[in-house]
């Protein structure tokens, strides 16, 4: 007679199966940590350098400037420091990049470190 299994047995293998998967992610991530920082300073700069040019140099608000961003940059965030007249875009846990805007010159980046 075949033994069912119960559902403590089932439970365990989900959390196996679970942590097995988190580790894969991990994983892959820790081996293409390079690229994926790559394009997010990338995608920042190019984020924070458009934002500020439309807030301090259009003149537009910052929920219209969100709309400037390109497909794919859902998780980039924006925020504007007016008193500084700079535009900082986020990429969760990886990087962010300002672009500050400066008579003459429009909306510049800071220097990158790295």
């Amino acid at each position: 007679m075949a033994k069912s299994s119960t559902p403590r047995s089932s439970s365990r293998i989900a959390l196996w199966l679970l942590l097995i998967i988190a580790a894969a992610i991990a994983a892959a991530l820790y081996a293409y940590r390079a690229p994926i920082g790559g394009y997010a300073d990338v995608g920042t700069s190019y984020a924070a350098r458009v934002a500020c040019s439309c807030r301090f140099v259009a003149g537009r608000t910052m929920e219209d400037c969100e709309k400037d961003k390109l497909g794919g940059m859902e998780l980039v965030t924006l925020s504007d420091d007016v008193e500084a007249k700079s535009v900082t875009a986020r990429f969760p846990l990886v990087t962010s990049n300002t672009a500050t805007f400066r008579e003459g010159y429009g909306c510049v980046l800071e220097k990158w470190e790295g």
